[in-house]
């Protein structure tokens, strides 16, 4: 397999490229570290530019954060501040558009191919029983909006081409480490593992969806 994992120094990303190395998969690696920004368009589209003869089986977007800037999440909407919603957006929604937009034209011409981006259970309108976390939870609906709405264009012209949302679990992290406390937790590399093992079963009939690390599609 050859794969590109977007956010590889991350802990998820990290994981997830480590299991595919050692499965004999080749992967490259984009971060920050590299100089790709998802905040800056143009990052986006020059660090494509840059592997842009390269064709993936499996692009893995492992980029997000539930802090930006220093703005942890709202408990209650009295607390909204229009530019911590907004950062939230440009991260976890516009970035996943910017990515899909210039790395999707990178998945391979024939045979299967997988673009995956990390969302999360929060986003999910149809599991929201608790409320919180307004723009965190908002930002990420709209990049499982985003995913729906671009596997939908890109089945148009290449039907063997699955593009999906995944949830990894309560996963320990830097992102969750001041939440995990009143969640069960998993360690990067299970998630890893567990997420490459739903992907590996998807269909091009399962593209457009979103699923959760232990293979349970949720809802949008």
């Amino acid at each position: 397999m050859k794969a590109l994992v977007i956010g590889d120094t991350g802990g998820i990303g990290g994981a997830i490229a480590k299991r595919l190395r050692d499965g004999g998969g080749e992967v490259t690696g984009l971060s920050r570290r590299d100089g790709l920004d998802l905040r800056d368009q143009a990052s986006v589209a020059a660090a494509a530019e840059r592997i842009s003869d390269q064709r993936f089986d499996l692009i893995f977007n492992a980029t997000g954060a539930l802090v930006v800037d220093g703005q942890t999440p709202e408990k209650t909407i009295r607390a909204i501040d229009a530019d911590a919603m907004a950062a939230q957006f440009q991260l976890n929604a516009i970035g996943v558009a910017l990515l899909l937009r210039d790395f999707s034209p990178l998945m391979r011409e024939e045979g299967r191919a997988v673009f995956a981006s990390l969302s999360a259970r929060v986003g999910s309108i149809g599991d929201n029983g608790l409320g919180g976390w307004i723009s965190y939870r908002a930002a990420k609906a709209a990049q499982n909006q985003i995913i729906r709405t671009a596997a939908i264009e890109i089945a148009r012209k290449h039907q063997n081409r699955i593009v999906v949302a995944l949830h990894p679990g309560t996963v320990e992290t830097a992102l969750t480490q001041e939440y995990a406390a009143r969640h069960p937790t998993i360690t990067p590399e299970k998630s890893a593992q567990a997420l490459l093992d739903v992907i590996s079963r998807l269909t091009p009939a399962d593209s457009g969806t979103f699923w959760d690390w232990k293979g349970n599609q949720v809802a949008w």
